[in-house]
């Protein structure tokens, strides 16, 4: 008699004696107000009033999704799916959907619910604004030929990131990057500044990580200033390499969302740190990216490359016209592109001004700047 007193009893007995199917979509069970038991209950009297009025049950299973991504915050998509299919009765327990309706609706309810599974599985999320578009018949499909043809009208998509963002390959240089990647375990992308050597890097470890290929990233960066002196940084150690380590955490920004980011970070499936820190590592089943490999002498980038584990993969990026090292110390980048090409399994992706992504007066002052060390320039008309 005490579960008379349950307030989803209470609820269940008023639907009952108005011979509707106790199940009231997502307000008590989806908000848990209700134990198994209370359940159960609700759930087997709806079977027996399906029964009564030739309603049928069906139940589909969310797999490779988190339920709870596919639902949305406070269940805000299955509230939105409950508007637009008001003669189905829905239930989500678990990574369950439980239906109850005709035929008819369950079956048109089928079709929009996998294609809006498709849609999360695709680009990692769906806002609400694409999940009007749905029951309207206007979202993409999965692999539809629009969806393809947007593909190869900008470049080959490496992932999709947050909000749908798509990452893809913008250039043929940062094209042949993928496609070398794909053969190869190691590959040197050397070309100016934004040409996306690091984002495209980043982009292809975060999907392998996706693709559960590997099991964590390793970003690193030799901890070099750009021809300044930056003095005494305050703050713990992570506090004082952050700063030369910022254009990682951006890339990882756009691809990752905030919240599972920093989980990653936390549990050192995304690690990010100091080319020093590589030290006396062997770093296995890993996506390893060295970034402003111009910057790294040639014992440490010698060091660094023999880290790798059996199941790791490099990708050193550099820019050999901002060597920010001392005078004195030679830059190793510029000796590993010399020894090393040739070797089976390394591969070197050369960037040019063409491949820059940046605004596009970039690609000019990148041309005058490599123009202006062909010439010498004739101060004398200035002086006195």
């Amino acid at each position: 008699m005490r579960y008379f007193n349950n307030p989803c009893i209470g609820q269940y007995a008023q639907s009952f004696s108005n011979e509707c199917c106790p199940i009231w979509a997502t307000q008590t069970i989806i908000g848990n107000n209700c134990d198994n038991r209370v359940q159960n209950l609700l759930l087997f009297s709806c079977k027996i009033i399906a029964k009564k009025h030739n309603l049928n049950n069906k139940e589909i299973f969310i797999e490779h999704i988190d339920p709870s991504e596919a639902f949305g915050v406070h269940n805000q998509n299955l509230k939105t799916f409950q508007l637009h299919f008001p003669q189905l009765k829905i239930v989500a327990r678990g990574n369950q959907v439980i239906l109850q309706g005709t035929e008819s609706d369950i079956a048109l309810f089928e079709e929009k619910f996998e294609h809006f599974l498709q849609h999360i599985r695709q680009f990692g999320n769906i806002t609400e604004q694409q999940l009007e578009s749905l029951f309207l018949g206007t979202l993409q499909k999965e692999n539809s030929p629009s969806t393809k043809a947007d593909i190869s009208e900008g470049g080959e998509v490496i992932l999709y990131g947050n909000h749908a963002k798509v990452i893809k390959a913008k250039t043929p240089n940062q094209k042949k990057m993928v496609s070398l990647m794909n053969n190869n375990d190691i590959l040197f992308a050397i070309g100016p500044a934004g040409t996306g050597k690091t984002y495209t890097a980043v982009a292809l470890a975060v999907r392998a990580l996706k693709n559960k290929e590997i099991k964590r990233i390793i970003l690193a960066r030799p901890a070099v200033e750009a021809g300044e002196n930056l003095g005494f940084l305050p703050g713990d150690l992570k506090e004082k390499i952050d700063p030369y380590l910022r254009p990682l955490y951006d890339a990882l920004d756009d691809m990752i969302p905030a919240d599972k980011l920093k989980s990653y970070i936390e549990t050192r499936v995304i690690e990010i740190a100091p080319m020093a820190f590589m030290r006396g590592r062997t770093l296995d089943n890993a996506y390893v990216i060295l970034d402003e490999a111009q910057n790294a002498t040639d014992l440490q980038l010698k060091m660094f490359l023999t880290r790798m584990g059996p199941n790791a993969k490099f990708i050193i990026t550099g820019d050999l016209t901002q060597i920010d090292l001392p005078k004195k110390n030679m830059s190793g980048l510029v000796k590993a592109v010399n020894i090393l090409e040739g070797i089976k399994g390394i591969e070197f992706a050369y960037l040019t001004f063409e491949d820059v992504v940046r605004h596009k007066l970039v690609k000019n002052i990148i041309k005058a700047y490599d123009k202006s060390t062909e010439i010498k320039l004739d101060f004398s008309k200035y002086r006195e």
